[in-house]
């Protein structure tokens, strides 16, 4: 991928949910959400304060995160589809 975000933006990848349910039973497109869970694959180099010095990123690439349902605008970049949000709409960092 060929994108840079500026500023206190990131591109992030959702993670695809499970079909399934644990008892089995097959979830079909129609039935589900969309996850708001997904992967950072870019990151800007952070916003800026009143005097003009750079705010460093809380996040970076390869960070699992959460977002908001309605977080973010949907991109196509290289026929695959991605969310451009700022650092803001991040909810947090699921750690392993």
């Amino acid at each position: 991928m060929k994108f840079r975000p500026l500023h206190d933006r990131v591109v992030v990848k959702r993670v695809e949910e499970a079909k399934k349910t644990a008892g089995g039973i097959i979830i079909p497109d129609t039935a589900t959400e969309k996850p708001s869970e997904g992967e950072i694959i870019a990151v800007g180099a952070g916003g800026r304060d009143d005097s003009g010095s750079v705010i460093a990123m809380d996040v970076k690439v390869g960070d699992k995160i959460l977002f908001g349902k309605w977080g973010g605008t949907e991109v196509k970049i290289d026929g695959e589809e991605y969310l451009i949000m700022q650092e803001k709409d991040i909810m947090g960092v699921i750690e392993a």
